[in-house]
């Protein structure tokens, strides 16, 4: 399993980003795949699911509404977009195959600042 991801800056409160994670290895298509998130000072915490198949998608509370996941089995890649960052959404978001992050990549950093 190989994840990378990108698309991770500093932006504004209120602001948006669409992260990227560009997956090798495995046979992307049949993964359910996963976002999770690091804050300063915090443990991994799991930010949305897309399933394989019918790709059904779920959240959690916190950015429900302002955030998308989506996937594009043709290009191996999954995503996420944020909409409507704030301030508390700052942290090193990772893909990965399990909700625990599991074959996570390096990350990239999202700063929420003004």
């Amino acid at each position: 399993v190989q994840l990378v991801e990108s698309g991770g800056g500093l932006v504004q409160p209120g602001g948006s980003l669409r992260l990227s994670c560009a997956a090798s290895g495995f046979t992307f298509i049949y993964y359910t795949m996963f976002w999770v998130r690091q804050a300063p000072g915090q443990g991994l915490e799991w930010v949305s699911t897309i399933t394989s198949g019918p790709g059904t998608t779920y959240y959690t509370d916190s950015v429900k509404g302002r955030f998308t996941i989506s996937r594009d089995n043709a290009k191996n890649t999954l995503y996420l977009h944020m909409n409507s960052l704030k301030i508390e959404d700052t942290a090193v978001y990772y893909c990965a195959i399990d909700a625990t992050g599991k074959g996570r990549g390096q990350g990239t950093q999202v700063t929420v600042s003004s």
